[in-house]
């Protein structure tokens, strides 16, 4: 599937080493601001080359608009939108053509396709991810103006954890490091990690936290279509993301009395005392915070000798080449921001679609 969401949804196309990288927003609702400069502005937090600790490929990543946008507002028709590549060096692969790199999805399209560009990863490359990145900006323009604001961060990379709840961050310091991290102190240990790896030819994963503020109650369909799986496939839909947990998530080894959400009367509106439950119950938005974690592996291409086979199905051994991450987590934040932003501005208008009367 190239196309993603019910009635907010965005179709990509492209691959890391093609002319381009681009996509379709079907559903964009209109007279949406689409502010061109915070658009580009996400793509720069994800855009290679940003820092010491991603990988050294130069893009500018801009976006061009080619329809759906008249007098700086959504018209409600079709946005389509590309980002021309410029910096491919394809040549860093040639020696990859023949062989099936570890935890690559290599042999897989090979296998179902019977044939695979080998150019960095081709369709299965995480430059894909700028389409969505494009999709989650304009959805987020849509999301504040109904008080929803999403924000993500790193929250660990490797053994470094940053153990401060959400609650206690300062967001605002999410940018002030290279690798997003809102806790100055486990930044630097975090940046200090990657960079070891990085001088030693390998890579490291870690964990993404993101925040959901603002969603308004009843977003998620009762049975199928919770809104906690639909973030679920969201993020797990990402590059190199290994697991998804929401609230508690696996930390649920408690009793009922002990991990309850209670309902009290806040001044006239109902509120809950403690929000274990991560703002989603019986797969349905109550109005708190959503909050969940994504889990990242370590990127595949390490720049070390590997054992493999060859497409022929003879072992051999492999070094890869070229510019790669030594840890996908900095660049992944604005990602996650992303898929969560088109997940629930897509479940808000699905909401919408619910009643006829309000």
């Amino acid at each position: 599937m190239n196309t993603f969401g019910n009635i907010f949804r965005l179709t990509s196309f492209g691959e890391s080493h093609g002319a381009g990288i681009g996509g379709i927003i079907d559903g964009c609702p209109p007279g949406i601001t689409i502010d061109a400069d915070y658009i580009q502005a996400e793509l720069n937090r994800r855009r290679p080359g940003q820092s010491a600790i991603t990988t050294p490929r130069k893009e500018a990543d801009e976006v061009q608009f080619l329809s759906g946008i008249y007098d700086g507002k959504s018209t409600g028709t079709p946005i389509a939108f590309v980002i021309w590549n410029a910096n491919q060096h394809s040549s860093d692969y040639d020696n990859l053509k023949d062989v099936f790199r570890p935890s690559h999805a290599d042999f897989t399209y090979q296998e179902k396709y019977g044939i695979r560009d080998h150019r960095g990863g081709g369709r299965s490359s995480a430059r894909e991810t700028i389409a969505r990145v494009v999709a989650g900006a304009i959805a987020k323009l849509a999301l504040v103006q109904i008080g929803v604001r999403i924000t993500a961060y790193t929250q660990q990379v490797g053994s470094i954890r940053m153990e401060k709840p959400y609650t206690e961050c300062d967001f605002s310091l999410i940018e002030s490091t290279p690798v997003r991290c809102p806790d100055p102190q486990t930044a630097e240990k975090m940046i200090e990690l990657i960079g070891e790896v990085k001088r030693e030819g390998d890579t490291i994963g870690g964990v993404v936290s993101c925040v959901i503020k603002g969603a308004p109650v009843g977003l998620g369909e009762p049975v199928f279509g919770k809104l906690h799986a639909a973030l679920g496939e969201a993020m797990l839909g990402i590059n190199a993301v290994k697991g998804f947990e929401y609230g508690d998530g696996f930390d649920v080894s408690h009793r009922g009395s002990e991990v309850n959400d209670e309902f009290f009367n806040d001044g006239g509106k109902i509120n809950t005392r403690t929000n274990h439950s991560g703002g989603i119950q019986g797969g349905i938005s109550n109005g708190q915070d959503i909050y969940f974690r994504v889990a990242f592996k370590p990127v595949a291409t390490v720049l070390r000798e590997q054992n493999t086979i060859t497409v022929e199905g003879d072992d051999t051994q492999m070094k890869a080449r070229g510019r790669h991450d030594p840890c996908v987590l900095p660049r992944a934040v604005p990602i996650v921001e992303a898929m969560a932003a088109i997940t629930i501005l897509d479940y808000y208008l699905l909401n919408k679609a619910n009643k006829i009367i309000e």
